[in-house]
């Protein structure tokens, strides 16, 4: 068998109960309508069952004259880092040193006072209300804290994030940045809309001061040498430096823009923002093997990451009186479509697949990344799959609908 770097060989995908011949269907779609026609500069994608991989697949190169993508890839997952910064968060809370109801003042007092937004902005001062109650810090991992990401673009408090720079943090202090967010309103009330937010950021700011660790090295004892993931993090030594691709932006009526080459990244200087919210470099193998830890309710070869009642928590729907998207997202950009879909603890959740109007289980769970990476786990066919590739931004191209329904199609044998 093929042996996938970083992981076991692949598995014959008829004795997972997949159609071969359909799964290669995949990498022939992605070559043929994204890569060789220009819209991405490069794909990876990796299908397992049970946790074992069972279709594999690469195109394109990894950057302006350079070779084609190793399957070594190292690629930048930005908000596939929430579900990790998630799980770190609950951990602390199975040791009981933090609990959900808590209020996040608790740990950051910088947000004792945080009002929200009730009229002003640009040159006119802010005048915040007080909320009827605090955020909590199961606001923060369900983004109904109030915060928002100036990268949504249809607020005043929207552009004040812009302005502060604070939607994609990397250097600076983590008390400046808390303190900078202190000071602008909350988009909502905590509690009453789904806002896509920076709320994983500060949930990151609040492991830290939990722990006393950088993010990275709570993340790196307690999640990623356990599982072996071992070429993820926040910062990138310098013999990667052949392996990060080059990242591009979705350019309309023309091929994608460059916008920073790999070999010459920002990660290959030491972060003094360790970014909770979308900070991380991975593999596809490593992030496979945080998927396989999910699919195995929190364990992966007898590593135990998160206890199975934790999980189960955190990828129940937490939208009040069991709502989806539709009715309780104000969000303009997310990673998440939102007819059927619900939100847990850090992850999208579907709750009713025929909303979805795509192949999906009741109770899949899954998210992406602002550069187009994805990722689903499917608890009842026991499917996950990771998708990497390097587009900013993620909502340009309906590729994720199209890859689950490639995938479920190839599907024979169902354990639903």
């Amino acid at each position: 068998m093929e042996r996938l770097h970083g992981m076991e060989g692949m598995v014959d995908p008829g004795e997972k109960g997949f159609n071969a011949s359909r799964l290669e269907r995949i990498g022939a779609f992605l070559r043929e309508a994204y890569v060789d026609a220009g819209r991405l500069p490069n794909a990876e994608l990796l299908v397992a069952r049970d946790g074992a991989p069972v279709y594999h697949t690469t195109a394109g190169k990894l950057g302006e004259g350079r070779g084609d993508l190793p399957e070594n890839a190292l690629f930048r997952i930005a908000s596939m880092t929430k579900p990790v910064t998630s799980i770190a968060f609950m951990q602390l809370v199975e040791q009981c040193k933090v609990a959900l109801e808590d209020p996040v003042a608790t740990i950051l007092p910088e947000f004792a006072s945080l009002g929200v937004y009730a009229g002003g902005g640009g040159a006119v001062p802010f005048r915040p209300v007080a909320p009827a109650r605090p955020i909590r810090f199961v606001d923060l991992l369900t983004h109904m804290s109030g915060l928002t990401y100036g990268l949504q673009n249809r607020t005043n408090v929207d552009a004040a994030y812009r302005d502060a720079k604070i939607d994609l943090p990397r250097d600076g202090s983590l008390d400046d940045y808390i303190a900078t967010l202190a000071k602008l309103p909350l988009q909502h009330a905590p509690g009453e809309r789904w806002n896509y937010s920076v709320a994983t950021d500060v949930l990151g700011v609040a492991i830290e001061r939990l722990t006393g660790n950088k993010l990275g090295d709570y993340f790196r004892e307690h999640i990623f040498a356990p599982l072996g993931m071992d070429e993820t993090g926040f910062d990138l030594a310098e013999e990667h430096r052949a392996r990060l691709v080059d990242s591009y932006a979705y350019n309309p009526g023309g091929k994608p823009m460059l916008v920073e080459p790999g070999e010459q990244s920002t990660h290959f200087k030491p972060a003094g923002f360790h970014s909770g919210g979308g900070g991380l470099v991975s593999t596809i193998a490593d992030y496979h093997r945080f998927c396989a830890m999910l699919l195995g309710k929190g364990q992966l070869d007898g590593a135990r990451i998160i206890a199975p009642k934790t999980l189960d928590l955190m990828t129940a729907n937490h939208l009040p009186g069991g709502a989806d998207l539709t009715e309780m997202s104000d969000a303009l950009f997310s990673e998440a479509s939102n007819a059927g879909t619900g939100f847990g603890l850090g992850f999208a959740v579907v709750t009713d697949p025929a909303r979805t109007l795509m192949p999906a289980s009741r109770g899949e769970f899954y998210w992406g990344g602002a550069y187009s990476t994805a990722f689903f786990v499917d608890p009842v066919e026991r499917i996950s799959m990771v998708f990497m590739t390097q587009l900013y931004r993620s909502t340009v191209y309906p590729i994720r609908r199209q890859l689950k329904t490639l995938i479920y199609s190839a599907l024979e044998k169902s354990h639903a």
